[in-house]
């Protein structure tokens, strides 16, 4: 497997606290990336630097083996990275249309929201009116009408109901089987349904302490 994106020694500080200690992390192209830990192993906080939210103390991020870890975010989106995080993922002000219709900008006519039809009816309304599940779903859109690269989804499954979220993970695995895309998923534990290939890394206080296969991971 062809490594996509990868964090080198990578070191995070939040003033005084060092939230990411040397990591070293490949995500490779075509396969989905499970980072697995509990709240502050350091899991968010190494999504937001693949992503270039978070700035790096130490440490370099390389795509595709070149150093990019002094783009900033906006340039690493429009290089093909797409990022979702757990809170503040939609614009609220807009409705929900307008939020699908920036998923992939460019593109003629709009995307529509065909991984979630429960967002059919919701298409004039303002993200800010949504429930939790409905902006979630709304939010990783993003990530499946997206032409990324590099998708990384923080807890893809907050707030929506079960049979929602195995189809969500069918749709992320689809992105990196069938897309080819470095798919990347942050989780308190291993979800159901991944491809085969799926590789788990485990964080505990920012850093690794166990890779393998989903199955080894119970």
């Amino acid at each position: 497997m062809s490594v996509e994106i990868a964090l080198r020694a990578a070191r995070v500080r939040y003033g005084p606290l060092e939230a990411l200690h040397g990591l070293d992390l490949p995500v490779p192209a075509g396969t989905v990336t499970v980072l697995l830990g509990r709240n502050g192993a350091g899991r968010t906080t190494a999504l937001r630097a693949l992503a270039g939210t978070v700035r790096l103390s130490a440490g370099r991020v390389l795509w595709q083996g070149v150093d990019v870890t002094r783009l900033s975010a906006h340039e690493r989106a429009r290089r093909g990275l797409c990022l979702v995080p757990d809170l503040r993922a939609v614009y609220e002000g807009l409705t929900v249309a307008d939020n699908l219709a920036l998923t992939a900008p460019g593109r003629s006519g709009s995307p529509g929201p065909a991984p979630y039809p429960e967002l059919l009816p919701l298409l004039s309304r303002t993200a800010g009116t949504l429930s939790g599940g409905e902006r979630r779903m709304l939010a990783l859109s993003r990530a499946l009408l997206a032409p990324a690269r590099v998708v990384l989804v923080d807890e893809p499954s907050l707030g929506l109901a079960r049979p929602i979220a195995a189809r969500t993970y069918r749709l992320l695995a689809a992105r990196a089987v069938r897309d080819g895309a470095a798919v990347v998923l942050a989780e308190q534990r291993v979800p159901d349904g991944l491809p085969p290939g799926t590789v788990v890394h485990e964080l505990r206080r920012g850093s690794l302490v166990w890779s393998g296969e989903p199955a080894e991971s119970a």
